[in-house]
């Protein structure tokens, strides 16, 4: 059976059972504190276990794209070097919200693997929990009794609360599970080993293929447990591991979901897969790792230095150095499976094949950036060998080693191969403490410590009013306390709040809660999942009063300017530069407006300009906003509406137009009345932020006017200062023409004092054991210039060696030139010499052996730097 009809299969199967399929959330999580990525089926469906929100659908299943590389789930070392971890994967998924619970799950499971997958049933074993003493746990005793009805009692198993207790993070939804398993083995290695044996015991072919959770729990931020309001069934089956199964494949990446990824790369690099262990693992790797890149950068999440961004460009790195160290890629190749990967996946997800170009110039502009930085660290790695050599040392330090990793890229298994191979160490125990630091600094800095929601009146549903009222009275639901670097913060959840919480790059609302005791700021107001916290700097003293919860206005009407100007600018860059165009990211605040979108080309002035022309005539037009709320997802797309990749709409929307035949997009922010509410728009930057990507800053209202008032206050001030000529633009030209002289002539004049230096330094040079020194303290205006003085005198010197230690406008440097002939006859070499000599200055550099360069901190070292070199050739001062 195809890993597609596979798929499909499983969803018709529970669709038969009376679940509603829901696509796939990004895999990028937004609105989430605990989570980067989604790692489980589950995480969309959180608010649901946590009785935050109601579901339409009692019933759910469908093929979640996951991602478990950072926090508790990092599988990333393992990928490719076993046959079953992945970086990305699929989880197939059935979920019961209060409706069904153990019997149904357990029953319904069995049928679907062995019913109609066909499974052998005498291959598969099932685990219960076995209890825990600490969190006073009993035996799972209701599932073991429902699977003893179903499989003979010598293929259950009770496990660990490691095995068997599943828990998405420190805290949050939690319970016992049971798990399914599966023995891949021979026959032969079946007869001599029992599976019951192997179970849970890391062995490759006896597999956990489906994992049968029933949340029953919330794990609290003191480690107790909670009961949920309900109970509720969440499974997740390995959708590369059933179809390994069912294909009865000893591996993973032997299924038709990679094969035709690593038939490709046998392709490209000429060699075999299943010949040689590392270009194994290099091909398993790169298969793994293109659908993690792709799906993700599909998602809204572009590699970067930071957050979600940095995991993703590790994955591409790593992707990236097993195809250039085992499989000979000396060039970007990542890119070239995009086709291959929209083909296979474009059905189920198509967001993948939709953006196929777009991902792949994201993905190549990435692959040709690293091999650069990859390049340049084996020539850093060059350079310590050589001086290693020098000095007889054999063991790299673990710093240098983890610069090598932390600056380059190279993980800590390359360094050693390159040492390995050449007869050299690394002190992995160092490079191991340098690494810790770092994850010391990164943890102090990410810290937070949230407490327990401590409930103070009945919980309600929260009804959000912000879209129509700035004022609401409202009654505390909860609150908890939270620590991190910002000092001690509460958070509240009200029953109703007019306080729009930050998302879809609008900030959240500032304000504040009024009783007639107390006035309570109100700091920020974030979404965590689909709950509305307000952020305050302390609780108020009666929890059991009304307040009045006030959203500050000016900031509010602000940031709606801001943000209807987004919309309008979407919508006009589309005009003006294409169709391709996708919002890739904003930001709204009340002070300006960021857009980030899918363009390879800076724009023009021409571009820039037809652009705010055609905002400012949309805002002129004084547009009424058409805002309809709980759209069915379907009619809105009818209608024409914008989504944005990486969002996740639920099945009805709230759609924002102005204007149905310029801008109707899916939107959940808050907007102005009328486009002539914005007043005005300006531009004032456009840039790249990473490849395929642009940005758009703006402003507008008030800010745009400033601005544009404070542009005239400074020509007004330009043209004091030139007299007030009749045409500023031919006074300016006239100015810098002049200047341009001017220009010429002192370089000439640094030319001659140049030529005559140079003639005195000639006449200085001292023959010793052949060779010409020239050992010189000078004064020159710039390192340009420094750099000609060194080759005229390489040129006009036979067997010249100088160094020149030259104040260059009060900041040292230093050039040493050795001609071509002594390099080769001596084995004198300028880099090594210019390091030396640099230590008098505070200062480094490099170069070639017969030109190199440094520079430094400390101009009176430059006298030190002559003695020094007057030492090392044995001239005569």
């Amino acid at each position: 059976m195809e890993a597609r009809k596979i798929r499909k299969t499983f969803i018709e199967f529970f669709q038969s059972k009376q679940h509603h399929y829901v696509p796939s959330s990004p895999i990028v999580v937004k609105n989430d504190p605990t989570l980067m990525f989604t790692n489980a089926g589950m995480n969309q469906f959180k608010d649901f276990f946590l009785g935050n929100e109601v579901p339409k659908f009692t019933r759910t299943a469908n093929s979640q794209k996951c991602l478990r590389v950072s926090g508790k789930h990092n599988d990333l070392e393992e990928v490719g070097v076993d046959t079953y971890h992945h970086t990305m994967f699929e989880m197939l998924g059935n979920w019961s919200f209060g409706d069904y619970f153990k019997k149904e799950a357990i029953e319904w499971a069995w049928e679907l693997l062995t019913s109609v997958y066909g499974l052998p049933k005498d291959r598969l074993y099932v685990s219960v929990f076995g209890g825990d003493t600490g969190d006073q746990l009993d035996k799972d005793t209701e599932a073991f009794e429902i699977w003893k009805g179903i499989v003979p009692e010598e293929r259950i198993l009770f496990g660990s609360k490691k095995d068997n207790f599943w828990e998405m993070g420190d805290t949050g939804p939690c319970g016992p599970c049971s798990e399914i398993h599966i023995d891949l083995r021979t026959d032969e290695e079946r007869i001599r080993e029992n599976g019951y044996d192997l179970v849970n015991n890391d062995h490759p072919q006896v597999i956990e293929i489906w994992n049968l959770v029933f949340m029953q729990y919330n794990r609290l931020a003191d480690g107790s447990l909670k009961e949920l309001p309900a109970k509720h069934v969440d499974t997740g089956m390995g959708f590369e591991r059933l179809v390994r199964a069912i294909q009865q494949k000893s591996s993973n990446y032997d299924t038709d979901i990679f094969m035709p990824f690593i038939q490709e790369l046998e392709k490209k690099s000429g060699k075999a897969y299943g010949g040689n262990e590392k270009t194994d693992i290099a091909m398993r790797v790169i298969v793994d790792h293109i659908r993690a890149i792709a799906f993700t950068i599909a998602d809204g999440q572009l590699p970067s230095n930071n957050k979600a961004g940095y995991v993703i460009r590790r994955i591409l790195r790593r992707a990236v150095r097993y195809g250039y160290t085992f499989l000979d890629f000396q060039k970007p190749f990542l890119f070239e499976l995009m086709p291959l990967l929209s083909q296979n996946f474009g059905d189920i997800f198509p967001e993948v094949a939709q953006q196929e170009d777009f991902i792949s110039k994201v993905i190549m502009e990435e692959e040709a950036s690293f091999l650069r930085t990859l390049d340049n660290g084996l020539k850093k790695l060059e350079q310590i060998k050589e001086e290693m050599g020098k000095t007889g040392r054999t063991v790299i330090e673990g710093k240098v080693a983890f610069e090598l990793y932390d600056t380059f890229g190279f993980p800590l298994d390359l360094t050693s191969l390159i040492a390995r191979e050449n007869g050299l160490s690394v002190d992995e125990s160092a490079f191991a403490s340098e690494m810790e630091i770092q994850k010391n600094r990164s943890r102090a800095a990410a810290e937070q410590e949230t407490g327990d929601w401590i409930m103070v009146n009945e919980d309600e549903a929260v009804e959000f009013v912000g879209y129509d009222y700035l004022q609401s009275q409202s009654r505390i639901i909860k609150y908890r306390q939270i620590k991190d670097k910002k000092g001690d913060r509460y958070q509240l959840v009200l029953d109703r709040t007019p306080f729009y919480a930050e998302s879809g790059g609008q900030v959240g609302d500032k304000g504040w809660l009024q009783s007639d005791a107390e006035r309570i700021q109100v700091l920020d107001t974030k979404k965590e999942n689909d709950l509305i916290v307000h952020f305050v700097d302390r609780l108020p003293s009666d929890f059991k009063v009304v307040f009045a919860a006030q959203v500050n206005e000016q900031k509010r009407r602000l940031s709606m300017n801001n943000h209807s100007a987004t919309h309008l600018l979407h919508a006009a860059l589309k005009q003006v530069l294409g169709d391709h165009v996708q919002q890739k990211g904003s930001l709204v605040n009340e002070e300006m407006l960021r857009f980030d979108f899918s363009h390879f080309a800076k724009m023009t002035e021409e571009e820039i300009e037809n652009v705010e022309q055609i905002v400012n005539a949309k805002i002129r037009e004084n547009i009424a906003l058409g805002e309809q709320r709980n759209v069915p997802i379907e009619e809105a797309k009818k209608q024409g509406a914008t989504a944005l990749f990486g969002e996740k709409y639920g099945d009805f929307v709230r759609v924002i137009t102005f204007d149905k035949n310029f801008s109707v997009e899916l939107c959940g922010g808050t907007h102005v009345p009328a486009t002539g509410n914005i007043g005005l728009f300006k531009i004032v930057s456009e840039g790249s932020i990473s490849a395929g990507v642009r940005r758009i800053e703006a402003i507008t209202a008030k800010a745009a006017e400033d601005y544009i008032n404070g542009q005239l206050q400074l020509i007004r001030e330009i043209q004091e200062i030139l007299k007030n000529p009749r045409d500023l633009k031919k006074s300016l030209e006239a100015l810098l023409q002049e200047r341009n002289v001017l220009k010429k002539e002192i370089e000439g004049l640094h030319l001659k004092e140049a030529a005559s230096l140079k003639n005195g330094l000639m006449g200085k040079a001292q023959l010793v054991n052949g060779v010409n020194l020239i050992i010189e303290q000078v004064k020159l205006p710039s390192a340009d210039a420094l750099k000609k003085l060194a080759f005229e005198l390489k040129h006009e010197v036979a067997d010249v060696l100088a160094v020149l230690a030259a104040d260059i406008e009060g900041k040292p440097q230093i050039a040493v030139v050795i001609s071509e002939e002594l390099v080769a006859s001596k084995g004198l070499d300028a880099g090594n010499t210019v390091r030396e000599l640099a230590k008098s200055i505070q200062g480094g550099g490099g170069g070639q052996p017969f030109f190199a360069t440094a520079g430094g901190k400390n101009l009176s070292g430059l006298p030190d730097v002559i003695a020094k070199a007057q030492v090392l050739f044995g001239s005569q001062s």
